[in-house]
């Protein structure tokens, strides 16, 4: 990440998330409840398993936020781990004398599990699974909230909803020029991040199909983000290229395997001239830019990037999740300690967490698009950043370029 850096710490089990984010501008307002609001829906999500019931996430800021505002200082964030009681002392960080762990010693095919310990030298899972768990994605998703309420100060807004999940999609689709062609509000109240009740009910009878069957379940998400000026990011080096860098922060989170932006890989059976997005002079009277009007598309395939840049239209990048690889009807595997065939280690799982993920999408995406604002325009203060932005916005505007609508 560029001028926001993002560390996280914290095991599944163990005391705490810790977030620290760096690069935050001073006098951003921010309250516990701007990063709560997120971590609670985070949770939330028809499929989930045990372990929602019995954490209530809620943020606690450490450093760098005085009265209400961040003083552009680093942030220091903490969640605590209310399931961390139900494993002392396994999981604390002091040895208790007389008490002997149990290791884990049977890996699970679809985690780091086997490859964590190939890396690290351990003998016992558990010294992988508790920091590869997607529990780490809560510190994400405090993150983001902060990057949310910065974009938010610019105009920017970042929204995530699913559109698959297992085998069934969403039949309602969306005009990706106009992110208000998403019934937002629907998304909220959906068990599934889905405006689409009809999909929304067979997504339903898909979890419960899987759950009696031991199995999990994955799926789609998307990520919105408009009201972006055209030139975030750059196409001069590997870098800058702003493309690159939303995809392989997409990509980074836990059980996403695949990440496209637009079209994406649609874009590869079609012909150029139904790839494109085409450059148009606003409908007017008028036939000179100097008049007021501005340029336009009529469509955006690209999904909001052109050249490692923003171009002013709204940014949608997709992510494809895959099924949690901890099932309840485990698959094969071995004992590293005897070297017998066995079952899978099995830990408490969900069947499906696709709207969960989308949360964190949204964080990923929020930090990107945040850090490239930054990065472009710069300023120790919210003020500075502000100004320089709405200058250079009125710029555009003035050669006809982009007008924030």
């Amino acid at each position: 990440m560029g001028m926001l850096h993002l560390s996280t710490a914290g095991e599944s089990h163990g005391p705490a998330e810790v977030c620290i984010l760096e690069g935050v501008p001073a006098h951003l307002p921010i309250s516990a409840g701007d990063v709560d609001r997120d971590l609670a829906r985070r949770q939330r999500g028809y499929g989930r398993g045990g372990r929602m019931g019995l954490e209530s996430d809620r943020v606690t800021f450490l450093a760098g936020v005085r009265l209400g505002r961040t003083l552009g200082s680093p942030l220091a964030m903490l969640v605590l781990n209310a399931d961390h009681e139900n494993w002392r002392p396994s999981m604390q960080p002091e040895p208790e004398e007389g008490w002997t762990v149990a290791p884990v010693t049977v890996p699970r095919p679809g985690h780091a599990d086997l490859a964590g310990l190939a890396k690290h030298g351990h003998d016992d899972v558990r010294n992988v699974l508790e920091r590869s768990s997607a529990r780490e994605t809560v510190s994400r998703v405090a993150a983001g909230a902060v990057a949310k309420v910065l974009l938010r100060e610019l105009g920017v807004h970042v929204r995530g909803r699913v559109i698959a999940v297992g085998g069934v999609a969403t039949a309602a689709s969306a005009d990706l020029t106009d992110p208000h062609s998403v019934d937002w509000d629907a998304v909220e109240t959906s068990d599934f991040a889905c405006h689409d009740p009809e999909s929304e009910a067979a997504m339903l009878a898909s979890v419960e199909d899987a759950r009696r069957q031991g199995e999990s379940l994955g799926g789609v998400f998307e990520i919105w983000a408009w009201g972006l000026c055209p030139g975030l990011g750059g196409y001069a080096t590997l870098a800058a290229r702003l493309d690159g860098r939303l995809m392989g922060a997409v990509g980074s989170i836990p059980a996403i395997k695949g990440v496209e932006v637009g079209l994406g890989f649609g874009a590869a059976a079609l012909p150029g001239s139904q790839v494109h997005d085409a450059i148009l002079l606003e409908p007017g009277q008028a036939d000179r830019i100097a008049s007021g009007r501005v340029l336009v598309r009529s469509s955006n395939r690209a999904g909001g990037l052109e050249g490692g840049m923003t171009n002013g239209q709204p940014v949608v990048v997709r992510a494809a999740m895959k099924p949690i690889p901890t099932l309840m009807r485990p698959l094969p595997s071995v004992d590293l300690a005897t070297m017998e065939a066995v079952e899978a280690h099995k830990e408490r799982s969900d069947v499906e967490a696709v709207p969960a993920a989308r949360v964190v999408g949204e964080a990923m995406v929020a930090l990107e698009l945040a850090s490239a604002y930054l990065e472009k325009f710069g300023g120790d203060s919210l003020e500075e950043l502000r100004r320089s932005v709405a200058a250079y916005e009125a710029g555009l505007e003035e050669r006809g370029l982009w007008r924030r609508s």
